[in-house]
């Protein structure tokens, strides 16, 4: 079970790699290692399609595929899983984020868990103590459930919906 699980680690980044083309002329990398960020290797203005390690704090330029670490930053946008105490996307994501605190600040199309959860406009499903967004399609879940847009409320305890 582990050898799979192992391979899998490595062989999932291989491909995404391979078939991306043109990763060498966009200056994407497979892998990123970072203890904090400048301290990491390739630099944050680098697009990861792979996996990406964040000791301490790493950041990126994009970010295709898994992100772990203490805190995850893609300065762009990202698709794939953030694991991580906090998870921040300042473009858009197609992403199932897993932390502490989850940001999203463009559009996401996906899941966020944690204690706080934030998209500027949320297309999918939103579970923590307090969940907050600009504009909902999907469902909150939560103590706090904050929609901004007030459509069809703006705010509900236990649980939000807009569609």
């Amino acid at each position: 079970m582990k050898k799979t699980w192992y391979l899998h680690l490595v062989l999932v980044p291989l491909v995404i790699f391979c078939l991306h083309g043109n990763a060498v002329a966009e200056d994407v990398w497979p892998f990123q290692l970072a203890l904090i960020t400048p301290v990491q290797v390739p630099s944050e203005e680098t697009s990861i399609h792979g996996l990406r390690i964040n000791i301490i704090y790493g950041s990126s330029a994009n970010m295709i595929g898994f992100d772990f670490g203490l805190i995850n930053r893609t300065r762009g946008d990202m698709k794939g899983f953030g694991f991580g105490l906090a998870n921040i996307v300042d473009g858009n994501a197609s992403a199932w984020q897993f932390g502490f605190v989850n940001y999203v600040g463009g559009q996401n199309v996906g899941l966020q868990t944690g204690f706080y959860n934030h998209s500027e406009k949320m297309r999918g499903f939103q579970f923590g103590a307090i969940n907050t967004t600009r504009s909902l399609h999907g469902l909150q879940i939560g103590v706090l459930n904050f929609n901004w847009s007030g459509e069809p409320l703006t705010f509900l305890p236990i649980i939000n919906f807009g569609f």
